[in-house]
């Protein structure tokens, strides 16, 4: 595993780990709002845990020739197949987070997947973070949800000169996993509710290694969820009668970030790779409003500093084989950017989803001078730190680089 892998890997385990040791508040005391029966009488649950099981059916997007023909077997193929085995635990109605957001819950999944090419592609495991919420309910007992996963795959076989070289598409044996999901969710019996809808699903390695054309699908869904414990419907719906009152607010949040990139350019209607890997520094300042307990908004003002930005106007000798490629280094001015982004953010327990646009205003040269686009996901590990992974693209279609790092939010609440 490169040390690029290793780092991205450290950061998820860290995303993992805040699931078990974020702090829980102390349940609510207080008189019943409804008539006391056998179940309402046991002590209250902080936790409520759940087990599920989902198959997903899914088609690529062919675009790549990879995919259309130009492959080991001569064939086209697309058709993708994953099974996912869930955890989940979802917070008890008598605490703050069960009040105040009752049908939202989250927690780590094992997937396995097959592209029905396992020879030039692999069979990949995912290990991933999720949360699942409801958008709205339809019927007392069907809802409309969604839900992301976020984590890695492992057992990828990449792009190889000799061994495989028709897989221009990944060039790594892990890669990040990103999928958005949106589903009816249908309570058909006491503790056990039923899934299905469609989602889309991202894999790459943000630009660690190349190549990174990306793997991209969208695929059906169904899943069946147990709830074990306490059947808590009742209380749920009561609960949000219950919600603490929200007045708006602003925060503040300050992140540091970095990562490492590899490089590649066209010049003159060829590809060139530039050799080893560079490093990204960044810092963002975020003030946002936030509206309510479920979404805040804002601008960021984001500097990052890019070792491989602008290299290819530098280049010390005259295009020899791309393993030979030297540079001079450019001036800091080329290499360094300050812009502004605007944010927004959706809110809930322990993760927030960050998405932003923005355009630098201070930078010189086709890599630093251009628009921005940013995914994060931001993952609570103590009161107002937090851990920030994330991904920022540029021009709106070119992938630049991840953004691992920690962040501190300042008037959080």
């Amino acid at each position: 595993m490169n040390k690029a892998m290793r780092v991205i890997s450290a950061s998820f385990a860290a995303v993992l780990l805040c699931l078990t040791v974020v702090s829980l508040p102390a349940p609510v005391r207080g008189e019943s709002l409804r008539r006391p029966t056998p179940d309402s009488l046991a002590r209250p649950q902080a936790l409520v845990h759940k087990l599920g099981l989902d198959v997903s059916p899914g088609a690529l997007f062919r675009t790549d020739d990879f995919f259309k023909g130009a492959n080991a077997a001569g064939k086209e193929f697309g058709t993708t197949l994953s099974v996912h085995l869930k955890y989940a635990f979802q917070f008890g109605p008598e605490t703050r987070f069960g009040r105040n957001y009752p049908f939202t819950y989250q927690g780590v999944g094992l997937g396995y997947n097959t592209f029905f090419n396992s020879a030039e592609v692999g069979t990949p495991v995912a290990l991933y973070v999720f949360q699942h919420a409801r958008i709205a309910a339809l019927t007392e007992r069907l809802s409309l949800d969604y839900e992301w996963n976020f984590g890695l795959s492992f057992g990828w076989k990449p792009f190889d000169e000799r061994t495989n070289p028709f897989n221009t598409v990944v060039g790594s044996k892990i890669n990040a996993y990103i999928n958005l999901g949106l589903m009816l969710n249908w309570r058909f019996a006491p503790r056990w509710s039923l899934t299905a809808g469609v989602g889309l699903t991202h894999f790459s390695n943000g630009n660690t290694r190349y190549p990174n054309g990306g793997v991209n699908l969208i695929g059906g869904r169904v899943g069946v969820m147990r709830t074990f414990g306490r059947d808590a419907a009742d209380d749920r719906r009561a609960a949000v009668r219950r919600s603490d009152p929200f007045r708006p607010y602003v925060s503040y949040d300050v992140i540091l970030y970095g990562a490492l990139r590899k490089k590649g350019f066209l010049q003159e209607s060829r590809a060139y790779l530039i050799p080893g890997s560079f490093a990204v520094a960044g810092l963002n300042f975020t003030p946002m409003y936030n509206f309510s307990r479920f979404f805040r908004a804002g601008l960021s003002l984001d500097a990052q500093y890019d070792e491989s930005a602008n290299l290819k106007d530098h280049i010390a000798n005259d295009y020899p084989l791309a393993d030979e490629l030297k540079f001079h280094r450019p001036p800091f001015k080329e290499q360094f950017a300050v812009g502004v982004s605007i944010r927004c953010e959706v809110v809930m327990p322990i993760f927030s989803i960050n998405l932003g646009i923005g355009k630098n205003l201070i930078g010189r040269g086709d890599d630093t001078n251009s628009f921005y686009q940013v995914f994060a996901l931001k993952a609570d590990v103590a009161r107002n730190v937090f851990l920030h992974v994330g991904y920022q693209l540029y021009k709106f279609r070119n992938p630049n680089n991840l953004m691992l790092g920690v962040g501190y939010r300042f008037n959080g609440r």
